[in-house]
C-alpha cells in the first residue's frame, strides 16, 4: 500500500483521468522514458501528484529554476500535507565561481554567499530521504552536482537516547567531530551551546533546539524546546542528529587523502617543470601547501571542495555522488524511485550541458597552475551519468524538446483542461505607429489600462534587460505623477523581475503581483515556464517577429499558455510581419482551441477562471511566527490578568534587550505580542 496520501476536495477531471491511467500503465510496463505533454493550466501537478500517490515510491521533481521549484514544493506540499515534501536548491544566494581569464591574466577569487535557511532545508531533504520512505524532493538542476557521500553522512549521525552513559566533555567531542559549531550566542541550524550540565543543540534541517541534560555521566533528560517562545514542545526517549556539514570524511580517510594530494601535487609539478612551466610550478606548489595545512589546523580552506576526489577515495574522472546518491536504490543497485523532469523542454539541455561549462573553466586553472587535475572531479554529472542514476522518468511539457520526443515510448497529451479553460485569443498587431493601434508601446499601454480596469493583471515581455527596466520605469513614472491616460500611458504599477533578485524575494514578487499590489509585472526572460498566475487577463509580447531562442515556436507557446488560466485571457503578438515560429505557434494554439471548444460544447461545459489560492513557499515562516506569537500570549495570559500595563512595560523592555542583541527576529515576535495586548488593554480600558 503506497504511503503517500493526497489531501485534496478536488479528483481528476478533464483530460486528467485518461492521463493517469495511461502514465501508471506505462510505469507497470516498465517504460524508462514517458512525456506529459499538457497544456498550460490543465493540471499537470495535480496529474504527476496522483501518478505518485498510486505508485508509491520516492520521488525527485526537478525544475529548471528556483522559483518553479519553490511554487512546485508548495504545491506538493499542499496535495501531501502529511508526507514529507522538501525543497532542494542551491544554497548560495552570490556564487562567483574561481576562474582565470589568460588573455588579461585575469584570476578572479572564488566568492559565495551562502543563505543559511536554504542551507537547512537542504540537510531536512537528505535527513529525510535517509529516514523515511513517504518523500518528494523538488530540486533545481543543483542535485546534480557532488554533494558528498550518503554512506559517510548516515555513518557518522548520531543516536541520542535517554540514559546513555557519556561525559559532557565526550558529548561535546562528538557535537564537534560532526561538524557543529560551538557558541555562546543564540543556537542557530547546525551550532550548539553548553549552559552547565546542559548541551542546547539546534539541528541542521530543523527551527527546534534539543536540550540535553547530562548528570552523573549520563543523559538525564532530553528535551525538544520551541526555539523563541523556549516552550517545552516534547520529551523524546531518543532523536538522531545528522552531521552539520553534507562532505564528510572519517581520520584515516583524511590521511589518506593528504598523502594522495601530495602524490599529485609532485606528479603535476614535474609535467611543469618539464615543460617549463616554472611559474605556474612555484604557484601551484604555493596554493596546494598553504590549502592542506590551513585543512589540517582548522579542517576548512576556502575552495576545499576541489580536493573532494582525495577525501570522498574515488578514482580521477569517477562521478561524484549527489542528491540523487540519497534516493533509495535495489540490491542490485538500480534505481528505485520516480523521476518526474518539470518543463523538461528547457531542464534537460540545461542538465546536459553544466558539465561542459564547468570542465571548460576548470582546464583553464589547472593548465595555468591555480588547482591540482584533481579539481575537475569537483563537477556535475555528466548527462549519461545522470541517465544512469535516475529512476524511471516522467517529463511534463507543454512543448517537449526534441530529447523527450526521441526517447520517450510513451506520450500522453493533456489538452482538455478540467475547468473547461480553452486557449487565448492571439492576435497580431504592429511594431511601429503605421495605424490605428499607435506603436507597440502606446497600444500596449492601452490593452494594459483596459486589463487592469476590470481586475486583471499583466505581463509584458520583452527582448533584453534595458528594455524590460525601461519599459517597467516608464510605467511607474506615469504612475507617479499621476498623468493624463489618453496622452502619456496612464497610471500603471508596474515592476521588473530581475534576473539578480535572492530567490526568496523573487518569490515574494510574484506574490505581490497576484495579490494586486502591482498591475504589470516586465520581464525577457522569466515569466515564460511553470509560472502560475490565474490572475493574468493579458500579456503583450513586444518584437515577436525578432527570430530567436526567445521568440522560437516554443517560447511563444510557453508564453501565451500565461494566459490560458483566465476566461479573459488574451494574448497580443507586436509585429511587422509574421514568422515562421509565430505562424507555428499560433497554428498550434488555434488546434488546441478546436479540441477545447468541441470537448466543451459535447459536455456542454462553461470556462471557469482559476481560483487558486496566493500563497508561497514563505508563508511557512510567516506560520512560524504567528505560532511564536500566539504561543506567547498564551503562556502570559494568567500575568495579563493580574496586572496588564506592568505585562506590557516588561514586555517593552524585552523587546528592546532583543534589539541590543541584534536578535531581531525574537524582537519581532515580541512586538506583534505587545500590539495585540495594548489592543486587549483598550477593550478593557477604552480612551475617555
Amino acid at each position: 500500500m503506497s504511503a503517500f496520501k493526497i489531501k485534496n476536495d478536488f479528483k481528476p477531471a478533464g483530460d486528467q483521468p485518461k492521463a493517469i491511467k495511461e502514465l501508471l500503465s506505462g510505469l507497470e510496463k516498465g517504460l524508462q522514458y514517458q512525456t506529459l505533454l499538457g497544456v498550460t493550466g490543465s493540471g499537470k501537478t495535480f496529474t504527476a501528484a496522483n501518478v505518485i500517490e498510486k505508485i508509491g515510491k520516492p520521488t525527485l521533481v526537478i525544475a529548471h529554476n528556483k522559483t518553479l521549484a519553490a511554487q512546485l514544493a508548495q504545491e506538493y506540499r499542499e496535495f501531501f500535507p502529511e508526507n514529507a515534501v522538501h525543497y532542494f536548491v542551491s544554497y548560495y544566494d552570490f556564487y562567483q565561481p574561481e576562474a582565470y581569464m589568460p588573455i588579461t591574466d585575469t584570476y578572479i577569487e572564488k566568492e559565495a554567499m551562502i543563505n543559511e535557511e536554504i542551507d537547512r532545508l537542504r540537510h531536512a531533504s537528505t535527513q529525510a530521504l535517509l529516514t523515511r520512505k513517504d518523500v518528494i524532493i523538488v530540486a533545481s538542476v543543483s542535485c546534480i552536482y557532488g554533494l558528498g557521500s550518503p554512506e559517510e553522512y548516515e555513518k557518522v549521525n548520531l543516536k541520542i537516547t535517554k540514559g546513555d552513559k557519556i561525559s559532557r566533555s565526550d558529548f561535546i567531542r562528538e557535537m564537534v567531530r560532526i561538524h557543529f559549531t560551538r557558541t555562546n550566542a543564540d543556537v542557530k541550524p547546525g551550532t550548539f551551546r553548553a549552559l552547565g550540565n546542559a548541551i542546547e543543540i539546534m539541528p541542521t534541517g530543523e527551527r527546534m533546539i534539543y536540550r540535553i541534560e547530562i548528570a552523573e555521566g549520563k543523559i538525564d533528560s532530553i528535551k525538544r524546546i520551541d526555539a523563541v517562545s523556549r516552550i517545552i514542545i516534547s520529551e523524546p526517549e531518543t532523536f538522531f542528529l545528522f552531521p552539520a556539514k553534507h562532505f564528510i570524511t572519517s581520520d584515516d580517510n583524511q590521511k589518506r587523502a593528504f598523502e594522495s594530494i601530495k602524490v599529485e601535487l609532485e606528479e603535476q609539478l614535474k609535467l611543469f617543470k618539464k615543460e617549463g612551466k616554472i611559474l605556474e610550478a612555484d604557484r601551484l606548489k604555493r596554493r596546494t601547501s598553504y590549502d592542506l595545512a590551513l585543512i589540517r589546523e582548522i579542517g576548512y580552506c576556502n575552495g576545499i571542495e576541489n580536493y573532494s576526489r582525495h577525501f570522498s577515495g574515488k578514482k580521477a574522472g569517477e562521478a561524484p555522488e549527489t542528491l540523487l546518491s540519497y534516493f533509495p536504490h535495489k540490491k542490485d543497485g538500480t534505481p528505485d524511485f520516480l523521476t518526474i523532469i518539470d518543463e523538461s523542454h528547457v531542464a534537460v539541455p540545461q542538465i546536459a550541458g553544466m558539465y561542459a561549462g564547468d570542465k571548460s573553466r576548470k582546464d583553464t586553472l589547472v593548465e595555468h597552475g591555480f588547482r591540482l587535475p584533481s579539481a575537475r572531479d569537483n563537477r556535475p554529472l555528466t548527462f549519461k551519468e545522470f541517465e544512469k542514476r535516475v529512476g524511471q522518468v516522467i517529463f511534463t511539457s507543454a512543448t517537449p524538446g526534441k530529447y523527450e520526443k526521441e526517447y520517450s515510448t510513451n506520450v500522453v497529451e493533456q489538452v482538455i483542461r478540467p475547468t473547461g479553460l480553452i486557449d487565448p485569443e492571439v492576435e497580431v498587431r504592429p511594431v511601429q505607429s503605421r495605424n490605428k493601434y499607435g506603436g507597440q508601446i502606446q497600444d500596449f499601454i492601452s490593452e494594459t489600462e483596459k486589463a487592469v480596469k476590470k481586475g486583471g493583471r499583466v505581463i509584458a515581455t520583452t527582448l533584453t534587460k534595458r528594455m524590460a527596466e525601461d519599459l517597467a520605469e516608464y510605467l511607474k513614472e506615469n504612475h507617479r505623477q499621476g498623468r493624463d491616460p489618453a496622452k502619456s500611458g496612464g497610471k500603471i504599477k508596474a515592476r521588473y523581475l530581475h534576473s539578480e533578485i535572492k530567490t526568496i524575494e523573487r518569490i515574494e514578487i510574484l506574490t505581490a503581483f497576484r495579490r494586486g499590489e502591482f498591475d504589470c509585472l516586465v520581464g525577457v526572460n522569466l515569466l515564460r515556464e511553470g509560472l502560475d498566475l490565474p490572475e493574468v487577463t493579458f500579456i503583450g509580447i513586444l518584437d515577436a517577429d525578432k527570430e530567436g531562442f526567445l521568440r522560437s515556436e516554443t517560447s511563444l507557446i510557453q508564453i501565451i499558455g500565461r494566459a490560458a488560466r483566465n476566461i479573459e485571457g488574451k494574448v497580443i503578438l507586436y509585429a511587422d510581419k509574421v514568422t515562421d515560429s509565430m505562424k507555428r505557434a499560433m497554428d498550434e494554439t488555434t488546434r488546441r482551441r478546436t479540441i477545447q471548444v468541441a470537448y466543451n460544447k459535447k459536455h456542454n461545459i462553461t470556462p471557469k477562471t482559476i481560483i487558486k489560492k496566493i500563497k508561497d513557499i514563505t508563508d511557512t515562516l510567516e506560520r512560524e511566527h504567528h505560532h511564536a506569537v500566539d504561543t506567547l500570549l498564551e503562556t502570559d495570559a494568567l500575568l495579563f490578568e493580574k496586572n496588564p500595563k506592568k505585562l506590557i512595560k516588561a514586555k517593552m523592555e524585552e523587546m528592546e534587550n532583543a534589539v541590543r542583541d541584534l536578535d531581531f527576529e525574537s524582537a519581532a515576535i515580541i512586538r506583534d505580542e505587545i500590539k495585540i495586548l495594548e489592543g486587549k488593554l483598550m477593550k478593557i480600558r477604552p480612551k475617555k
